[in-house]
């Protein structure tokens, strides 16, 4: 497997900009997540990503011919799968030009990214997500303290 480590020789942190400090484990993880998703780039079935707003997005995949019941949505550590497979009935079919194949789709998800919903509405999946940045990742302000102030709250 290529790594981050492989492509930029073994110094590679030091390549980037030395503001980056602590990103090293963020950098081996996006690498590994782009070979495992980039081995076989899948053309079906065809999907859009939206931004709809700030923080939301819709991922759209056209699933003509399957039913909610021949689709799978899981999420597995930041990794959005999407599974379809149609039990076949070729006996009937005089010509068949419709493809229902089964297909798995995976798409990468920050940290902050959660599922709000998904709906099967005329041949389109959509599948909506929420960029939701918790307390603990938001803007803080610290004071500062003179010598003055840090004895007298000690005291």
């Amino acid at each position: 497997m290529k790594t981050l480590a492989h492509a930029f020789g073994q110094d590679w942190a030091k390549t980037f900009d030395p503001v980056f400090v602590g990103f090293d484990a963020h950098f081996d993880r996006l690498s590994k997540l782009h070979d495992e998703l980039t081995k076989n780039i899948p053309n079906y079935p065809p999907h859009n990503i939206k931004k709809i707003d700030e923080n939301k997005y819709v991922v759209e995949l056209a699933l003509a011919g399957f039913a909610k019941q021949d689709i799978e949505i899981e999420l597995d550590d930041n990794k959005l799968i999407v599974k379809g497979n149609i039990k076949d009935d070729s006996s009937n079919f005089l010509f068949k030009g419709i493809a229902s194949r089964a297909f798995t789709r995976t798409f990468a998800l920050d940290d902050t990214m959660e599922v709000r919903n998904a709906k099967l509405f005329n041949g389109m999946l959509k599948i909506f997500f929420e960029n939701i940045i918790h307390e603990t990742k938001k803007l803080k302000k610290n004071d500062i303290n003179d010598n003055n102030e840090a004895t007298s709250k000690h005291t």
